[in-house]
């Protein structure tokens, strides 16, 4: 007979997390190399006495991190993961109820993103013995309906251990959803808080150490000789580069193919990195948020070729990047679903850097005319000289975001990693941040969560630490999203891990204010300023006397604030070389005018407008959206001209 452990469910899950491996070639790493909770009753007696036993019996077997906010316990898995490329995240355990339903927003940024993290939300009770217990939702057309089957559409994986037979096939089923290249995100296993600590006999088998093997499908020839015949018979190709490239490793391949054949490369906020700035054949952002250089390339490119995108509505532009009447896709990608976007009759479902070999040899003597080679050279010249413009300091008292991005780039090195998520910096970093390392730009902009970025950097610095790199993580965050869950700094202070977060105040959501001109709004409810009673609204010129500088200090935090003047540019580079000399994370608060905005790409972005309205603005802003919508592709067929 087998010999078994007696152990309870929890303490079974968390050994068996300890023993599992993500080999990718010749790497080998802890799939689940650590547990972040936060207890209540509903895990502190499961999940929680399981990870103080093995900390007493084996601390680092299973270390155990606290975190502030459950949704933030998944940004840094995520940040972790992305670091990994996918090879490693965390495990997120939460109480029953209110604890659970926190990492909802988490569980939809991983998936929507295609980066795994494992969550352990706590369940009510699977024998019903206590019923309703504290924090149940009732639901009375079904009794065995619990708030964790929110976490089943934002899921990739999602099962419940009813009995305590099931954890075996449950465990390895969310292990296969957690290594797998295609269908990865968020993997919830719901966990009955009795459930949690019943016991069972384990078998050894169960808790030795396991590898999964990352797939690297090869591509199918037929696919490929169809791809290849498509881009030797075009005369503007264009390749736009998303997260897949770096996922699968494959910025070496990429680099190789673009300078055997000189066509050009745009990249996908997720793609950034899959080449560095200053290559000859990178012409920067891509779609809504672009360059001009990739942009106008794009819309006269006859093949374009995506690799490892998505491709959503900011990559397309909202279907206006990609303008040639005549435009076909190849599309390769590990996932089938995004293989056959726009249409595509030149799908190439594999993996990124095994099929860019591939490419490089049946493509073969294949290169752009000169004529397009120069002119691709023409348009990264001009937009290169547009960024230095943006970057030189104006002198003014309160910068551009602009010209604080350009001083954050000088001052940074060229490993060093910048993080972001949401408002208006990822807008500008896409276009402005001239990335020099293939880690070095982590935009989280598939759900583009407001409060990822502190926790996602910590994530971040934490991917970086455990393989031995202590390069700096910098933290750009708006008091908009800063405002949304900046408790992770706590975090930082307690662990004593290094990252500088530099938060740029401009009393308002400076994104969504631009984009409410845009669309005849008038920035209302986009300014933080005391209410105005006779009016209604927050619209008065009284700015709220918030300290966001005292606040991150009160979590212990140093604190450097820059003071407006004309010399604040200066005073932020000071700033960021004295967080850089620092062993300690380090804070840094300056003041910008969200009026100033950086140089335009010539991208678009559909958000549909009132189609009447009393309000001017409004109806102004009807007549330019129908204008501009006009250039928009359907899937099939022509231009509608609507």
């Amino acid at each position: 007979m087998a010999s078994t452990n007696r152990m309870t469910v929890s303490q079974a899950l968390i050994e068996f997390l300890a023993h599992q491996y993500t080999v990718d070639g010749d790497i080998r790493e802890r799939t689940i190399p650590g547990v972040f909770g936060i207890f209540g009753h509903g895990n502190v007696a499961g999940i929680g006495q399981a990870l103080k036993q093995v900390n007493v019996e084996q601390p680092a077997l299973m270390p155990y991190y606290q975190a502030r906010n459950e949704q933030a316990m998944v940004h840094q898995s995520v940040g972790y993961a992305r670091m990994h490329r996918r090879r490693a995240t965390f495990a997120s355990a939460a109480s029953v109820g209110p604890g659970a339903t926190n990492m909802l927003t988490g569980a939809a940024l991983a998936t929507t993103n295609r980066l795994p993290a494992l969550l352990l939300p706590s369940d009510t009770f699977a024998t019903r013995v206590a019923d309703p217990v504290l924090q149940q939702l009732e639901q009375p057309w079904d009794t065995g309906l619990t708030v964790n089957d929110a976490f089943r559409p934002l899921s990739k994986f999602f099962d419940r251990v009813q009995r305590p037979e099931q954890l075996y096939s449950i465990a390895l089923a969310a292990m296969r959803v957690l290594t797998d290249p295609a269908e990865t995100g968020a993997v919830t296993i719901a966990l009955p808080e009795d459930v949690q600590a019943e016991a069972l006999d384990v078998p050894v088998e169960f808790l030795q150490d396991r590898e999964w093997h990352l797939r690297r499908p090869l591509p199918e020839r037929g696919a490929l000789a169809r791809a290849v015949a498509a881009i030797r018979a075009a005369e503007r190709p264009f390749i736009v580069a998303g997260g897949g490239v770096l996922y699968s490793s494959a910025e070496q391949q990429l680099r190789a193919l673009v300078e055997a054949t000189g066509i050009p490369v745009g990249t996908t906020q997720a793609g950034g990195g899959s080449l560095p700035w200053d290559h000859p054949q990178y012409v920067g952002a891509v779609g809504a948020t672009g360059t001009t250089a990739a942009n106008r390339l794009a819309a006269e490119a006859d093949v374009v070729i995506g690799i490892g995108t998505r491709y959503s509505d900011f990559t397309t532009a909202s279907r206006t990047a990609f303008r040639n009447p005549a435009v076909r896709f190849v599309n390769i990608n590990v996932a089938s679903f995004d293989a056959y976007k726009h249409g595509s009759q030149f799908p190439i479902i594999a993996d990124a850097r095994e099929t860019l070999v591939e490419l490089s040899t049946a493509l073969e003597r294949f290169v752009v005319a000169d004529e397009h080679a120069q002119r691709i050279d023409r348009e990264k010249g001009e937009w290169d000289r547009r960024v230095d413009d943006a970057f030189a300091p104006s002198g003014r008292a309160l910068p551009g975001q602009s010209e604080i991005i350009g001083a954050v780039q000088s001052s940074s090195d060229p490993a060093d990693v910048i993080v972001q998520a949401a408002g208006s910096l990822p807008g500008d970093l896409h276009k402005l941040w001239r990335v020099r390392d293939p880690l070095g730009y982590h935009v989280e902009y598939a759900y583009s969560c407001m409060g990822y970025e502190i926790a996602g950097g910590l994530g971040v610095k934490r991917g970086l630490l455990a393989d031995g790199d202590d390069r700096d993580v910098i933290v750009m965050v708006g008091d908009g999203s800063y405002l949304m869950l900046n408790s992770e700094l706590v975090t930082a202070v307690a662990e004593g891990l290094k990252v500088i977060f530099i938060l740029i105040q401009n009393h308002g959501f400076a994104s969504i204010g631009h984009l409410s001109e845009t669309v005849g709004s008038e920035r209302f409810g986009t300014w933080y300023r005391r209410y105005d009673d006779d009016a209604r609204n927050f619209q008065s010129d009284e700015v709220l006397p918030v300290d966001l500088a005292m606040n991150a200090r009160s979590y212990g935090m140093d604190v450097i604030e820059v003071a407006p003047g004309p010399g604040a540019i200066d005073d932020l580079k000071a700033a960021i070389a004295e967080a850089k000399a620092s062993d300690r994370s380090t804070f840094i608060h300056i003041n910008s005018d969200p009026l100033i905005y950086g140089p335009d790409g010539e991208g678009w972005w559909d958000v549909p407008i009132a189609e009447v309205s009393s309000l001017e603005s409004t109806v102004r802003a009807r007549g330019e959206y129908e204008r501009l919508r006009a250039a928009q592709r359907p899937l099939l067929g022509e231009e509608t001209g609507q």
